[in-house]
């Protein structure tokens, strides 16, 4: 893309307007003939190897298909001494509520800027072919046409796992009732310590609050909640993944762990709520969907609002395309979050005795 788009576009401008130029093709370097600018064309694929160089100004194309930390490469590196203006800037197609809408679109600051381009505003296609657009709408689906040709934020499709969350309907604001228990569910992973912290009304779940921890230890979280609750004395039930009832380093397993702080600690109603094993992954997640909206329309789950990083997982965690394997390779610190909630209602709600031929007597 950044030879076959990008640089052609950008010598064909300099050609068409007799701007001189030399362009190094080895090193993909240009320098302008009458200002002696140097400008770097560079892929975002390993985006650390722009450490060390000073920027006036940057643009990325096709921003979606990159990394933040490249983009925060960038802006990290714009401190040329000569500029009058730092500046940077992106261009892109939507796909799907990913950093680059919560980054420019939904959590915009001072500092950014956003202009949405309509397609028909795009004279010059039109020019040469005036039904161009008429031509995509009857050959694309109604969502990809609308995200690819309109530039719309729509559903990211059927590769999504968690498509029945929206922000809108799921993402509340709501007191911890003192008189119910907490609900605390962890994903055992050392980097991050993922756990969500919840309540349950009756068919409903709400959850109050998310910890995240880098590079931690079952005992790090179980200091970080107890630092949080320890006034809430109306009980704490513990779910988790089921390896956490294997043995670690110590010799110990986390649910031992998490069962001798507690009593350390002199809270004695601290009940461990966890499986033997695992649920399929599939059958999981398609429960908090169900939760999130039913057949019946319901809504049986709700997110509090600073909740962040949960409320990122369930809009952008997606399964490898084709498969109901997570995508795990592309954001390493997804999926973890919205694990660990997975655990929980699958305890509360899906763990049910199944009806049918039983193998011992009735009567």
């Amino acid at each position: 893309m950044l030879r076959d788009s990008t640089q052609r576009a950008f010598l064909e401008i300099l050609e068409q307007n007799e701007i001189p130029f030399e362009l190094n093709r080895g090193d993909n370097v240009l320098r302008m003939g009458d200002t002696g600018s140097v400008i770097l064309f560079r892929s975002l694929e390993e985006f650390e190897r722009l450490r060390g160089t000073n920027l006036a100004w940057f643009g990325v194309d096709e921003l979606t298909y990159t990394h933040e930390e490249g983009w925060l490469r960038l802006e990290g590196r714009l401190r040329d001494p000569k500029a009058k203006r730092l500046c940077g800037f992106g261009v892109w197609t939507p796909k799907g509520y990913d950093w680059v809408y919560r980054r420019f679109v939904k959590q915009a600051g001072e500092s950014y800027k956003v202009t949405f381009a309509k397609a028909k505003e795009n004279r010059h296609i039109l020019d040469a072919v005036p039904d161009f657009y008429e031509r995509l709408k009857n050959t694309y689906g109604e969502e990809f046409y609308r995200q690819e040709v309109l530039g719309e934020y729509v559903e990211a499709g059927t590769d999504r796992a968690y498509r029945k969350f929206n922000e809108g309907t799921h993402v509340r604001k709501k007191g911890i009732n003192d008189e119910q228990p907490l609900l605390w569910s962890l994903d055992f992973n050392v980097d991050p310590m993922c756990s969500v912290v919840a309540q349950r009304d009756g068919e409903a779940l709400h959850v109050v609050d998310e910890i995240v921890l880098r590079r931690s230890t079952t005992v790090e979280a179980c200091e970080e909640f107890w630092g949080r609750y320890r006034g809430h004395w109306s009980g704490v039930h513990v779910y988790g993944d089921a390896s956490g009832a294997h043995g670690q380093t110590s010799g110990k397993s986390d649910h031992q762990v998490i069962r001798e702080f507690f009593t350390k600690k002199g809270q004695r109603d601290v009940e461990l709520r966890v499986l033997r094993s695992n649920p399929g992954v599939k059958e999981r997640i398609e429960l908090v969907n169900a939760r999130l909206l039913n057949a019946a329309r319901e809504v049986r789950l709700t997110v509090d609002e600073k909740c962040k990083k949960l409320i990122v997982d369930l809009e952008e965690v997606s399964f490898q395309k084709g498969t109901f394997t997570l995508e795990k390779s592309k954001h390493p610190e997804l999926t973890h979050l919205s694990d660990a909630l997975g655990y929980l209602i699958w305890y509360e709600f899906g763990n049910t005795k199944k009806y049918g031929e039983q193998g011992n007597r009735l009567l």
